[in-house]
């Protein structure tokens, strides 16, 4: 990990209606890291996401990714900005009338003259390249575990070999064996592809056991990033509860042991 900076916010601000969710907010994501997201609820860490994917447009601020002001890009440079990374929405957000193996390649669609028998055989590889069995391509998001869902979310958000991945809130709903496997599974993806990964969470587990750094978002900025090492010494109260309370005491025993 280098301390090349991909994702600059600066002076963010949410608005919805009287309710503001983000003020003055900053943050930097600096290539090859995992960072992992974090905060009580309301505090709008998937609205924060959503702004930086352009999906939200907030109220203020500057938002630039590889070096591409997101707010400011017109249609085709932002077209080209958004083939560099990929999403994946809590449960995959996969479309339901579409095989694994389309929805993976829908992405793929928006390149001109590629082949589609390419396109399949691309779309098989990230199929294979997050652990699902070959035969999973042909199968409907109906047909499959909410824990095989989330992996062809994952492998359609890898369709353009992107540089940045956004995961929102990737193992809520799995039991712990298979978040763990997830969790292992973002891991050896980020490390083998260079990925930078920006990963919004409450799990405790996969704090320990996969990002590099933190960001706690309270009092509507990010009050403060870190490893978790940094994490145990905040005072502030909300930071204190969270990574000292039992759950966070177990996560850490749990990755202690492992």
């Amino acid at each position: 990990m280098t301390t090349d900076t991909v994702i600059s916010v600066r002076g963010l601000r949410n608005q919805f209606g009287t309710h503001v969710v983000h003020q003055d907010l900053d943050l930097d994501v600096y290539r090859g890291e995992i960072l992992g997201v974090v905060g009580g609820s309301g505090t709008g860490k998937s609205v924060l996401l959503r702004s930086i994917t352009g999906l939200q447009k907030p109220t203020a601020g500057q938002i630039d990714v590889l070096g591409t002001n997101v707010l400011g890009a017109d249609e085709d440079t932002r077209a080209a900005l958004e083939a560099r990374w990929g999403v994946m929405f809590q449960d995959g957000a996969l479309f339901s009338s579409l095989t694994v193996r389309e929805n993976v390649e829908v992405p793929m669609r928006a390149i001109d003259g590629l082949d589609p028998v390419i396109r399949r055989d691309l779309a098989d590889l990230k199929i294979s390249m997050v652990g699902l069995p070959y035969l999973a391509g042909d199968k409907y998001p109906s047909e499959l575990s909410g824990g095989m869902r989330k992996r062809a979310g994952l492998a359609r958000a890898l369709a353009l070999d992107p540089e940045i991945v956004f995961l929102d809130e990737p193992t809520a709903g799995l039991d712990p064996i298979g978040a763990s496997a997830f969790d292992t599974l973002i891991r050896g993806l980020s490390r083998s592809l260079g990925l930078t990964v920006f990963l919004v969470t409450h799990d405790l587990d996969t704090l320990h056991a996969v990002c590099d750094r933190i960001a706690v978002l309270a009092e509507k900025r990010v009050l403060v990033t870190g490893t978790m090492q940094d994490m145990l010494k905040v005072e502030h109260p909300w930071v204190r509860e969270y990574f000292h309370g039992p759950r966070a005491r177990a996560a850490l025993d749990a990755s202690t042991d492992a």
